[in-house]
């Protein structure tokens, strides 16, 4: 707020979970064998939520928050596979000060490792993903298990209307990630929806609150106009688009990317830093157009480190998108770029 930002445009709620006192929670809910566990789990995990985004509301006061429910895969919040492994080979021989540490690394008595280790890998074997990035994540995780979206979402509104009853603002935006099909983000806004009215209904408080979706894969921009009959808002990730759409990995074109952009000229920057206009930009202009038709006024941004970069944030405003979303440190520069392309300069 200290640089000029009039909102949160994303609130990876993924981060919460990773706090020393709800990591537990996490992975008994991961590690739940039935419903019934996993939903005890998540109870668990609720009046943390619902403290986190209040305080963010507070915080706030009327601007938004976006809130991006859950949409890493799960196994970054088990142990590492390998280290498991490595800890099962040498727990035979392992002194009493090394079980100590394996005991409280994995959440077991010291008695249980012989058992609880093994189990453990299984499951996180089970995870195990050859391509994370595609595979089960976002949406698919809120699909998969519906219970995950229901507690944020409860928890979202239950610190809305706590926040709203003691005469503050609060606008919370739901956005549902990695949404390629309509179909997808109806399944995840009709959860959103029913836990927002119930709660609601139950704390005699109304909130004003929109369901929206991230598109960061091409065939969510592609069919934009389906998406759009069920979405409040969109939010342009082109970090993700951006890897979806070249088929590129942000984390390892390193190797490559450099003398691609300095000694071959294949890109004329680098497309993680300055959207690439041909091809991302495209598709998100495309998804512009076919929102447009369906609905005229439907809110539209980005959110990736593209929103604090001068050129993305002229070419955003070229293309009808309402807002930008960026790191911090980067605010500045962004609200700079958008006056300059309101005004019309370079």
């Amino acid at each position: 707020m200290k640089f000029g930002a009039q909102g949160i445009g994303l609130c990876r709620t993924e981060h919460m979970f990773f706090a020393e006192d709800r990591l537990p929670f996490m992975q008994a809910m991961i590690l739940a064998t039935d419903e019934k566990a996993r939903r005890k789990a998540l109870q668990k995990l609720l009046p943390m939520q619902r403290s986190d985004f209040a305080g963010l509301f507070k915080a706030m006061d009327g601007f938004p928050v976006v809130i991006r429910t859950l949409d890493p895969p799960l196994h970054e919040f088990l142990p590492r596979r390998e280290e498991l492994m490595v800890d099962i080979a040498r727990l035979s021989h392992a002194t009493v000060s090394q079980k100590r540490d394996m005991a409280k690394r994995y959440r077991l008595t010291v008695a249980g490792l012989r058992k609880g280790m093994p189990e453990l890998l299984a499951r996180v074997e089970e995870l195990h993903e050859f391509n994370p990035m595609l595979g089960h994540r976002g949406c698919r995780l809120g699909i998969t298990y519906p219970a995950i979206t229901e507690m944020q979402a409860r928890a979202i509104f239950e610190a809305a209307c706590e926040v709203t009853a003691k005469g503050g603002r609060a606008v919370p935006e739901i956005m549902i990630p990695l949404v390629g099909t309509v179909e997808e983000l109806a399944d995840q806004a009709a959860i959103v929806r029913r836990v927002a009215e119930e709660t609601m209904a139950r704390r005699g408080v109304q909130v004003s609150y929109l369901v929206g979706t991230m598109i960061e894969v091409p065939r969510g921009a592609l069919t934009a106009d389906e998406i759009a009959s069920v979405a409040d808002f969109f939010s342009f990730g082109t970090n993700d688009l951006t890897q979806t759409t070249l088929g590129v990995s942000r984390d390892d074109a390193g190797r490559f990317l450099v003398p691609y952009v300095d000694r071959f000229r294949i890109y004329p920057r680098d497309p993680f830093q300055s959207l690439d206009l041909d091809g991302v930009g495209a598709l998100m202009k495309i998804a512009v157009d076919k929102a447009h038709r369906v609905r005229r006024q439907l809110k539209l941004g980005i959110c990736g480190e593209h929103g604090g970069e001068p050129a993305s944030v002229r070419f955003c405003h070229g293309i009808g998108l309402d807002y930008v979303s960026c790191s911090p440190y980067r605010v500045p520069v962004a609200r700079l770029a958008a006056a300059q392309a309101a005004l019309g300069a370079d």
